[in-house]
């Protein structure tokens, strides 16, 4: 309710905004002064980026052998040459980036399960999931699809495929599931106890409490982490060229080797630096919302 004066009229004055809030001329040239101080450092920022690359393209271009390296490296004519036949070979790795992401995450959450599981019952499973978490980060990947894309094979077993794209992708499940395995058991482990307690006090069951308590707030605090995964699996997508799979890499080695000039190289990787960017930006406006909202005390 507006208070009332004595002669009859409002608290409230004409000038005054919808709320009643008009800012003080204090406010006002502190606004004035942080927009003038966010201009100046725009400003500069610029001027720096500006000279920074002026210096860097006279320092490059003017070295001996920059005319023989642009001709080998970044040749217009290759360049449009590689480009339809790259973009053909990403359509695997980006195939190969939502099977495999969808694997690596359903594999690795159950790992990261397994190795929470309570009770001496369960520690053959802890065990087991531990081993291979240990193992597959502690095994480089190219070794991981050296062996995978031309062991299985070698074994000559009935019903096993030789597909490279196949077993190239199953490398990559192992190989990323240990680390996204490690993610989620942060995640769990993160959950303070208190929330089983009082899941259990409520009837829950253990398994109900990990299933409608704890990894919803456990997966909700991982996303961050999981989308760098999810950046790093797209661009080792490209690995499984040394199968003989035809994705972008190998496509660019294939009119490298055929022309002995090295801008398809370079044209496949701006395609995938292309995808990279936008994918690594939207992970960090996640992780920026994620941080505001811890800071403010709301769910994270």
């Amino acid at each position: 309710m507006v208070p009332t004066r004595k002669d009859g009229g409002t608290g409230a004055r004409e000038d005054d905004g919808a709320d009643g809030y008009t800012p003080s001329a204090r406010r006002l040239e502190r606004e004035r002064f942080k927009r003038a101080r966010a201009r100046r450092a725009t400003a500069i920022a610029a001027l720096s980026t500006l000279v920074t690359g002026v210096v860097l393209f006279l320092v490059i271009t003017g070295s001996p052998g920059w005319q023989r390296t642009r001709e080998t490296f970044f040749s217009a004519e290759y360049a449009r040459m590689a480009l339809p036949q790259v973009l053909d070979g990403l359509l695997l790795n980006l195939r190969l980036l939502a099977v495999c992401g969808a694997a690596v995450l359903v594999l690795g959450l159950l790992l990261a399960v397994a190795r929470t599981l309570r009770g001496p019952v369960f520690f053959p499973i802890r065990a087991l999931a531990t081993a291979y978490t240990d193992f597959f980060r502690g095994l480089p990947l190219i070794i991981c699809l050296l062996m995978v894309v031309f062991g299985v094979p070698a074994l000559r077993l009935q019903g096993v495929t030789t597909d490279p794209v196949v077993l190239g992708g199953t490398a990559l499940v192992l190989t990323y599931s240990a680390y996204v395995a490690e993610v989620f058991r942060a995640g769990i482990e993160s959950v303070h106890p208190s929330q089983r307690a009082a899941a259990r006090s409520l009837g829950l069951s253990s398994a109900k409490t990990l299933r409608y308590v704890v990894l919803p707030q456990a997966v909700r605090r991982v996303v961050p982490p999981l989308l760098n995964d999810l950046v790093s699996l797209q661009k080792d997508t490209g690995l499984v060229s040394i199968a003989g799979a035809v994705d972008a890499v190998y496509a660019a080695q294939i009119i490298a080797g055929k022309y002995f000039n090295y801008t398809p190289y370079v044209v496949a990787g701006l395609v995938f630096v292309a995808l990279t960017i936008p994918m690594t930006r939207f992970t960090d406006w996640v992780t920026a919302r994620t941080d505001r909202r811890r800071a403010q005390g709301g769910t994270v």
